[in-house]
Parts: structure tokens; sequence; C-alpha cells
């Protein structure tokens, strides 16, 4: 399985560069950047990262999160809201077990299946997290549990706790030592089997179907452009809690294109009204 981890315009360079550092102590592919608000290439950002410099000179950036995950499937974003969501909250487990239940191999990060589609796991911003548009862009939306008298948990703090999970679930040598470190026992948790699930259909797909899907509603006045926006989220949460693979998207734009061609097609003079 390919991983990729995303931050959302992350806005302190040793945060960034102590992600950086994880990125490498857990195989994750590639790190992302949407917009960051501090230096990635800094002394303060290449001394937290150590020895894994590399991973921050290698992340490539981008001007928005859809941007970012493009080319992704399965996506999981972390949130610190325990209400207000778009979309149902997971803990770690169940979240990375859906994670991790598409096509591709069995390595921690490692390159998967030929033609299978990276995943992604998504943090936002340090001071207030990601928004509903963003979270709507993720299949699953992840929560770590912390105290009630302070439940904000550092953003690299709380990245290292997700990839731990990660790794001891969808390794091998977490496979191999099971959930205690050094147990001998079986490795127990109940994860989907890789290759389980049909995986979604790459984002930059998904996106284009909603794009096409609301020009042609606007066009025939299902949408007005001032409710346009809250009635596409109502869509866009329907469609990522049924995650639609590649064949599901394309038959919705088939539909929507056909829609398109009757809605403008001349009505015939003694047709009903």
């Amino acid at each position: 399985m390919t991983l990729h981890l995303v931050l959302v315009e992350p806005a302190g360079a040793r945060n960034l560069g102590s992600v950086a550092r994880l990125c490498a102590n857990f195989g994750v592919a590639e790190l992302r950047l949407v917009a960051p608000r501090c230096d990635p290439l800094g002394a303060e950002a290449r001394q937290m990262a150590v020895h894994a410099q590399a991973v921050l000179e290698t992340a490539p950036q981008f001007t928005d999160l859809a941007a970012a995950l493009a080319d992704c499937g399965r996506v999981v974003a972390a949130t610190g809201r325990l209400e207000g969501a778009p979309l149902p909250l997971h803990g770690p487990a169940a979240a990375l077990d859906w994670l991790g239940a598409g096509g591709g191999g069995a390595a921690c990060g490692g390159e998967g299946a030929p033609g299978s589609l990276p995943l992604a796991l998504v943090f936002g911003r340090e001071d207030r997290g990601l928004s509903n548009d963003e979270l709507l862009m993720a299949g699953r939306l992840l929560r770590l549990d912390a105290g009630s008298a302070y439940d904000s948990l550092n953003l690299s703090h709380a990245v290292a706790v997700v990839l731990h999970e990660w790794h001891q679930r969808h390794s091998r040598i977490g496979a191999r030592l099971g959930p205690a470190t050094g147990s001998t026992e079986p490795f127990t948790a109940e994860a989907p089997r890789a290759g389980a699930f049909p995986d979604p259909a790459a984002r930059a797909a998904l996106e284009a179907a909603l794009g096409d899907g609301e020009a042609l509603l606007l066009e025939v006045g299902f949408l007005l452009p001032h409710t346009a926006r809250a009635r596409m989220a109502k869509l866009r949460a329907l469609l990522q809690r049924a995650q639609p693979d590649s064949a599901e998207v394309a038959l919705l734009r088939g539909m929507v294109a056909q829609l398109r061609w009757a809605a403008r097609r001349p009505c015939p003079p003694n047709a009903p009204h």
C-alpha cells in the first residue's frame, strides 16, 4: 500500500520537521504539503527532521487539498471535533482498518499492486484543523481520544500516534510482534483483508463528477446559487459514505451527461408541457 501523509497549512516549522521524521520512521511514501505557512526547508524544520531532511526536500506542495488528493483513493482525515463534523467519527482502529482494506501489498507505506491507488492520511492546521469542505474529501474521519481537561493534541504527537497504529495494524513486523512490544502472540486485530473491498475512485474523478452534477442542477433550477454550496455538501457527504468506485463514478457522469443532453434538447411543438 502506498501511503501519503498530507498536512494542510502547517504553521510550525518544528512540528513540520518532526512529522517528516515520523514519515521516515514509519515508511510513509510521501509527505505532501498544502499551502504551508512556514518554511519547510528552514533551519528549525531541518533540525527536527534530523536524518529525514530528504523527506522535507522532496515534499511536493499544493495550493489546496483537492489537488493534493487528486490521485488518491481511500482518504482518512483527522479531526479534533466531537460535534459538528459532516461525517461520522471513528477511532483509529476502525478508520485505519478501512484505509488498509483496499487493494495493495502488505508492506506499510510500500508500493502496492499495479494500478492500486495511493492512500492518504490528512491532518489539518494546528490552530483550527480542517474545514467542513476539507473533511468532506475523506471517506472516514478519525478522532483520537484524550483527557477531557485538555483534549487538544500537538500536531506531530497526533501524527505519531496514528502512524504507530497504522504500522502496528498493517506492517509485517507489527503482525509478527502483536499489539504488545516483544509479545510472541499473533497479532489479533480483526482488520479487513487487503483487497477485500473495491477501491473508491480517485479523488479527481469524484470531484469532476460532483462538478458536472452541480453545473447540471444549477442549469435545471434544482440548485440556486445562494444555496448550492450547502446542498452540494449534503450530496458530497452522501457519496463519501457510499465511496463509489471508478465504474460507479463513470456511471454517474454518464447519467449527468445524458440528462444535460435531454434538458437542452428542443421540445417538439406538440409535446405536452
